[in-house]
């Protein structure tokens, strides 16, 4: 049958594109036609279904180094319990055909869709989902989240009715059979009158859940689940009516307690996995709704969403900054601790910029909107720490590996301990039945399934928490088997604001030397460039303009001043073009470098005329963050542009015994291949401006910022407050993570390992245990719960890097969580005068609040809590308990 469809195709350039792409699908069997447009970077191609697919035809695309668009999209998806869940969904969603990538992460609760808009939408990956036997809740992004949380108390309500129910009716009838009460009628008729509607009843979403599964052709364990519990029901009633067994076979109590079990292990299951998503429910509640804007001269109150870019937007004390911008009036504190992870507030005056999200502490401030929507960086953090949590690291393959084999294996071993019990050993039919009953429900692959993903998400949300964005699960693992750590030097283990120190002039004056460097550099963005510039301009010395500019990669600038050829950089640069150093001047030189600064050289008309020395002061942290490497047994090396003499002065200071010097750009990332060659697990920390094939080249590139400025799409994980420490912090928490994921894992294994076979009878000939049903519907209830709390206890984590900071700046510490108003203070100066802020945690979204929103506060059950705004105390003056016990718990 012939098809047509519409593929968005980027990479195309030319003409020559079009044609490469036309011709290889043309040769392609099967494909009937192809038009492809240049300007709507578009292939409308006709082809014969059965001869070849839309996969087929993206290969081809692919193979020739163009690229097929695809749009990402993130489903709610409702009704999982276990691993082979996922793969129902992960199957659903792929049989479309249309699906180019799908991952399910169980403990989100969400499917990460990747397709092409043109073959699918997401109607029918919607119809996939519910026709798999889950619900489908809606799209990330959309104002879903009151109907995701009416859905998740829903759920819980019904689960907690069930078990409450089953436990009340089952209890009683397990007391039953051990007490010996005479009725006029035989008592298994008043155990299937009491139990068969209560059964029904606890156990139909099981059973529900079964049959869709079959019906999709997949094995799940709501499958054998449904065989364990309608097994033992079945028998009870074949006994009850002495129709082929006897009343010896009545196992109501058992089928109601294993029910019970199964819905009481799923509700704490499902109350576990929804905290494993608090961070990023805390980062959504950080936006704001409403926005003040002038318009016409008027301030109006509108949506955040109606925000334009240029708008002038008024934010008051103690409201939340609604977009991100550049402030043109005022001055005021702003606490950016949600977004950096530093409690301090930070001062912002006219042309400082501020971030969506942040609060506003003591002063008007009026902003100019520069990034709105999905531009800003909150909402930039949202979606990279929803992508991460959703990613799969390699780790988890084994998981997926063992889950596709481990209910054919289950069914086997249960079937195959039913017939060796009683075929072979002779046991009664009534002993190798519980051994069946009892092995279908003891397994559970859910924890595995859990293991992994529940461990992900809550690690990388308490990341975000930390200032540490970690992009995906992959870069998690790797950053555990890290080797080598490499610092570029300027701006990352530098502040990146060298100053002028000296200058040794030859033949012409210092203002003219200035004249000459600072013409030449005025259009170079280096940092060393910058500071010349500001320099000359600091000293009213007017800059010319250059003709035939030009930059040396690595090496400096060039062009022509006054008709006469300038250079400013290195000495490379300089013997390049056959620029002598005069006589004398090398004593000169060697004595600035040695104290570790950089320098610049500068010639005119093919005469060195001078140098200059500039000087960058190292971060405050540089120091304490190559320490804590070295505890780490990681090797440290510093990689850096600068002459070797001064680049080695630096690195001693810091403590650095390994130095790449005279490195440019583009070089660094052969550097970091080079260690990989030599079996090096490397990871480069950089600044994320001129460092990015670096950074892409390593097995984890850190990307090191200030926040605000911080550019989200450089590196594997990126460290929003600019510490070096945190760089630290990053490894540490990645290694927490995956020993959590590693114990997870083992207590998984080491629970079906261990309790299959005693649910199969084998230590029963030697010991005389078995284990009855509903202790296996027991004990599997619990191995899900466990995986899922000890993954839950990552959000209390603290890496040993951040701990060494002072208590008041960590911000695991709070007046709630100790129940008591103990005032932290910290002082902040500014230009000479002293301010102090009293400090403390708001329990609902868990920013640091000061004395000037102190006014905003609650009284419950003797204790004061302290809001940062008007409607965090609001949200918990609706329902001050629940957030009173888990400032505590936390």
């Amino acid at each position: 049958m012939i098809k047509k469809v519409r593929l968005n195709i980027s990479g195309m350039t030319c003409a020559s594109c079009v044609r490469i792409i036309e011709d290889s699908l043309g040769k392609h069997k099967g494909v009937q036609n192809v038009q492809v447009n240049l300007g709507s970077e578009t292939a409308n191609i006709e082809y014969d279904d059965q001869k070849t697919s839309v996969d087929d035809l993206e290969k081809v695309i692919g193979e020739v180094g163009y690229a097929v668009r695809q749009e990402n999209a993130v489903l709610k998806v409702g009704g999982m319990t276990c691993a082979t869940c996922v793969a129902t969904v992960e199957s659903a969603l792929k049989r479309t055909g249309k699906a180019a990538e799908v991952t399910v992460n169980l403990a989100s609760e969400k499917a990460y869709v990747s397709f092409n808009p043109s073959v699918t939408d997401l109607v029918t990956l919607k119809k996939a989902i519910e026709d798999s036997g889950y619900k489908y809740l809606g799209l990330e992004g959309e104002e879903t989240a009151e109907l995701e949380k009416a859905a998740r108390m829903a759920d819980l309500a019904q689960k907690r009715n069930r078990f409450v129910l089953g436990f009340a009716v089952g209890i009683p009838l397990m007391i039953l059979m051990y007490v010996h009460i005479h009725l006029p009628f035989p008592m298994a008729y008043l155990m299937f009158a009491v139990t068969t509607p209560v059964f029904i009843y606890v156990s139909l979403p099981i059973f529900t859940a079964g049959y869709r599964a079959l019906k999709n052709k997949n094995l799940n364990m709501d499958v054998m689940y449904s065989m364990g519990i309608g097994v033992a029901y079945i028998s009870s009633l074949l006994g009850t009516f002495e129709i082929l067994l006897s009343r010896d076979f009545l196992f109501y109590e058992s089928a109601l307690m294993l029910a019970s079990f199964l819905t009481f292990g799923r509700y704490l299951e499902t109350r576990a996995k929804g905290k494993t998503s608090d961070s990023i429910r805390k980062l959504i509640g950080l936006q704001p709704d409403e926005a003040t804007v002038v318009r016409n001269g008027k301030d109006e109150t509108i949506p955040v969403e109606d925000v334009l870019i240029d708008d002038e937007v008024i934010v008051r004390p103690g409201e939340r900054i609604p977009v991100d911008g550049t402030v043109i009036d005022g001055s005021s504190y702003v606490n950016e601790s949600m977004i950096t992870g530093e409690p301090a507030p930070v001062r912002k005056s006219p042309k400082d910029n501020v971030v969506g999200g942040t609060v506003n502490k003591n002063s008007v401030l009026r902003i100019r909107a520069t990034r709105i929507g999905k531009d800003t960086v909150l909402a930039q953090i949202i979606r990279l720490v929803e992508t991460a949590q959703g990613s799969k690291p390699p780790v988890q393959r084994i998981a997926d590996r063992v889950v596709s084999y481990f209910i054919p294996v289950v069914l086997l071993i249960a079937i195959t301990s039913f017939a060796i019990w009683y075929f072979i050993i002779g046991s009664s039919l009534l002993f190798s039945l519980t051994r069946l009953i009892s092995v279908l429900v003891v397994a559970c692959p859910c924890a595995l399934g859990l293991a992994t993903p529940t461990a992900v998400t809550v690690g990388i949300g308490r990341g975000a928490e930390l200032g540490i964005l970690v992009k995906n699960g992959e870069a998690l693992e790797l950053s555990e088997k890290i080797t080598t750590v490499m610092f570029d030097k300027t701006g990352t283990l530098t502040k990146g604001l060298p100053e002028v120190t000296e200058m040794v002039t030859f033949g012409v004056s210092e203002p003219r030397l200035l004249e000459i460097a600072g013409s030449l550099e005025k259009d170079s963005l280096h940092p060393i460039a910058e500071a010349i510039v500001r320099t000359a301009e600091g000293r009213k010395v007017t800059l010319a303009k250059i003709e035939n500019f030009d930059t040396v990669e690595g090496k400096g600038v060039k062009g022509i001043l006054d008709g006469e050829a300038a250079l400013a950089g290195s000495r490379a640069l300089m013997e390049d073009n056959r620029i002598p150093i005069p006589e004398g001047a090398e004593v000169r030189i060697t004595e600035i470098v040695e104290t570790g600064k950089s320098i610049t050289f500068v010639s005119y008309a093919g005469e060195m005329v001078g140098v200059i020395g500039v000087a960058d002061s190292l971060k405050e942290s540089a120091i304490k963050a190559v320490e804590h490497m070295k505890d780490l047994r990681l090797d440290v090396i510093m990689v850096t542009g600068d002459n070797r003499k001064s680049a080695e002065t630096m690195a001693k200071k810091i403590g650095i015994s390994r130095v790449l010097a005279e490195v440019l750009p583009d070089d660094k990332a052969n550097e970091v291949k080079r260690l990989q060659e030599a079996k090096e697990i490397v990871s480069f920390v950089g600044d994320g401006i001129n460092d990015a094939p670096a950074l892409a080249q390593a097995d984890v590139g850190i990307a090191i910022g200030t926040g605000t400025d911080v550019a989200i799409e450089t590196g594997d994980i990126i460290l929003m407050k600019g510490e070096l420490t945190d760089g630290v912090a990053a490894i540490q928490l990645a290694r927490k993570v995956m020993s959590r994921i590693k114990q997870n894992l083992f207590w998984a294994f080491a629970y079906n390992t261990a309790l299959i076979p005693v649910a199969a009878g084998l230590l029963y000939p030697v010991f005389g245990i078995d284990f009855r049903p509903e202790l296996a519907g027991f004990a599997m209830a619990m191995s899900s719960v466990t995986v899922v709390t000890l993954s839950l206890m990552l959000k209390g984590y603290t890496p040993m890097a951040k701990r060494t900071t002072s208590r008041k700046e960590d911000s695991g510490e709070s007046l709630n969580e100790k129940g008591q108003q103990e005032l932290e203070t910290k002082r902040h100066g500014q230009t000479g005068d002293e301010k102090e802020v009293i400090m403390a945690i708001d329990p609902i979204c868990k920013m640091t609040v000061d004395e000037k929103t102190a006014q905003y506060k609650s009284e419950f059950e003797g204790k004061t809590y302290y809001f940062c705004a008007p409607g965090c105390k609001k949200k918990f003056d609706e329902n001050p308990r629940e957030y009173a016990e888990e400032s505590k718990s936390e």
